[in-house]
């Protein structure tokens, strides 16, 4: 599926495994587009949430022009940034929606 795609490349593009060892707050990645829901396994380690926030950012924005050519009408695709709890601190939503 797609989002599966966007997910190992969320991965890829954090650098992945990381060194658990360190004091810094691990993240997790979660993409969502309707159809699959899945989070990565591997955490990603961040020195404080503006950096989780700023690579979330980074990492969305490499996915949006693809993620917007796929997305069929009234469909939803979002990213979510979970914390060590896997909850979501952080989520971009992108909404595909008819108004008539």
């Amino acid at each position: 599926m797609i989002a599966t795609q966007y997910l190992a490349s969320a991965e890829a593009q954090d650098g992945g495994d990381t060194d658990l060892s360190s004091h810094m707050a691990q993240y997790f990645f979660r993409i969502s587009d309707g159809d699959y829901a899945g989070a990565s396994d591997h955490a990603t380690e961040f020195e404080s949430r503006d950096v989780a926030w700023a690579e979330m950012t980074k990492v969305c924005g490499n996915f949006l022009g693809s993620i917007s050519r796929n997305m069929k009408q009234d469909s939803e695709w979002h990213m979510e940034l979970l914390d060590e709890s896997r909850k979501p601190v952080f989520r971009i939503r992108l909404v595909a929606e008819s108004v008539d």
